[in-house]
């Protein structure tokens, strides 16, 4: 896959992530980018079913449930699951949408692009 630099670029302006799929373990890719991100000044808010907190943030079990404008929607969750995921941003008026590597979904990230969303995939 080609570098999506003009997107990455863009992203750069969003202030508060929803990180999808986070998990409570220090191992995992969505807990320690989230931790990173955190260090660095975003505001993350997890969101995960089966967790209350995260990284001292209060975890939620999906972006509707999020009272807070979101700039961005990282996911971290197998493709298969990515549809429903990118609807939701959409829904809530994201601006951006970021798979992570391995997550690739080419009709939600067309849904997306349509609604006017950025879209990062698989990087």
């Amino acid at each position: 896959m080609e570098p999506q630099t003009e997107e990455i670029k863009q992203l750069e302006g969003s202030r508060t992530i929803a990180v999808v799929g986070f998990s409570p373990r220090p191992e995992r890719p969505s807990h320690y980018v989230a931790k990173y991100l955190q260090e660095v000044g975003y505001r993350i808010i997890p969101v995960n079913p089966t967790l209350e907190e995260g990284l001292g943030e209060r975890c939620y079990p999906d972006l509707e449930s999020i009272p807070d404008q979101i700039d961005m929607v990282d996911i971290f969750r197998r493709s298969e699951f990515v549809g429903p995921v990118v609807d939701s941003a959409i829904e809530i008026g994201a601006k951006f949408v970021w798979m992570q590597d391995g997550v690739v979904d080419e009709k939600a990230a067309e849904r997306a692009t349509a609604s006017g969303l950025s879209v990062v995939m698989d990087d």
